[in-house]
């Protein structure tokens, strides 16, 4: 059996952030996608996930609002990565999970970023599944097995919470660090026996295997996760305009998932290169907010005004901290500062 080891030190995470962000870090590619705009630059971190951010990045909504910007669209594999890029201050604006943005600013140092959006609340979009053949049929189950997730991510947490429910310590099973691909690649050949991961992996890996539990599952027992969207100190500075502009292009994006159904999933399809069918059935799997829920006291809150999302990053924090993830945990008053709230919710009007 092998513990997780605890989570990579500042030092090394800025060492591997400096190593790559000449390339925006290894792990992410760029699309190609910018916008042919004047002097003013943002480069946006996004992953290949169903959300509203695919559907601005389709639409070209933010490049239609900043003609001015030239935007460039950077693609990654994982939180841990985002992580990196901010550090080797290679990105102004990027998605990221709420336990990466916990583990971000759980240091004497924190990553010079601030949450400024929720793009979406994971549901049955992550969840752990176990291979059939193990004839494991529970969480308890997996002991003395094989799990693989991406560390430092928000299935690396959700499946924390899930051991810890189950009886389990982390040293009961064989947890495999690995990205989503390189776990389908290792579930086809019977190198792992179960995983905790997102779409569109997740699907894959349900064809042949059975879904233990889901991050809906957990967040409903108290442990919710978050795709989040970090804004870069440096941008917060340079160029709040183009945060306000940026918020309500995500705002109209979860309109549009509301009102516009069919036109979001082929925004979807078009960009995860998946058939409008299975766009449908993925973005069916998550939970996403209106734009009035984001602002709300229920979950970001507003100028001035955290709301439950400061709670829920603290307490994840503390978990990860019990857990031998990170060193120490942020106050309050630290995670009230890793929150930019200023405008909100006036600039979505």
């Amino acid at each position: 059996m092998s513990r997780v080891p605890q989570g990579p030190s500042r030092r090394l995470l800025l060492a591997g952030a400096l190593a790559a962000a000449s390339a925006a870090v290894a792990g992410c590619s760029s699309d190609g996608g910018g916008s042919s705009g004047g002097g003013k630059k943002l480069t946006i971190g996004y992953f290949g996930f169903p959300s509203g951010d695919l559907i601005v990045k389709n639409g070209k909504l933010l490049e239609k609002a900043l003609p001015d910007h030239t935007i460039t669209w950077v693609k990654f594999d994982s939180g841990a990565s985002v992580n990196q890029a901010f550090l080797g201050k290679s990105l102004d604006i990027a998605a990221l999970g709420s336990s990466p943005f916990a583990r971000g600013v759980s240091d004497a140092s924190p990553i010079p970023y601030k949450v400024a959006w929720i793009l979406d609340v994971a549901g049955d979009n992550e969840a752990l599944v176990v291979r059939k053949d193990t004839g494991v049929s529970d969480v308890a189950g997996l002991k003395g097995k094989t799990v693989a997730t991406p560390f430092a991510s928000t299935s690396h947490y959700s499946l924390l919470a899930a051991l810890e429910s189950a009886g389990l310590k982390p040293s009961d099973v064989k947890l495999v660090d690995l990205q989503p691909q390189a776990i389908l690649a290792a579930w086809q050949r019977s190198d792992i026996d179960a995983a905790y991961v997102w779409l569109p992996t997740l699907d894959e890996l349900r064809k042949t295997g059975t879904q233990l539990t889901s991050s809906k599952q957990i967040g409903a027992a108290g442990k919710p996760t978050l795709d989040l969207a970090v804004v870069s100190d440096d941008l917060i500075a340079r160029d709040p305009k183009a945060i306000d502009a940026w918020r309500k292009a995500q705002a109209e994006a979860l309109r549009l998932l509301k009102s516009d159904p069919e036109g979001s999933v082929k925004a979807v399809s078009a960009e995860l290169g998946i058939s409008a069918a299975d766009a449908e059935a993925q973005l069916a799997q998550g939970v996403f907010l209106t734009p009035e829920q984001v602002t709300s006291a229920d979950w970001l809150g507003t100028d001035g005004n955290p709301g439950k999302l400061l709670s829920y990053v603290t307490d994840t924090a503390k978990f990860l901290a019990g857990q031998k993830q990170i060193d120490t945990v942020p106050s309050a008053d630290a995670v009230r500062k890793a929150f930019y709230l200023k405008g909100l919710p006036d600039v979505l009007k």
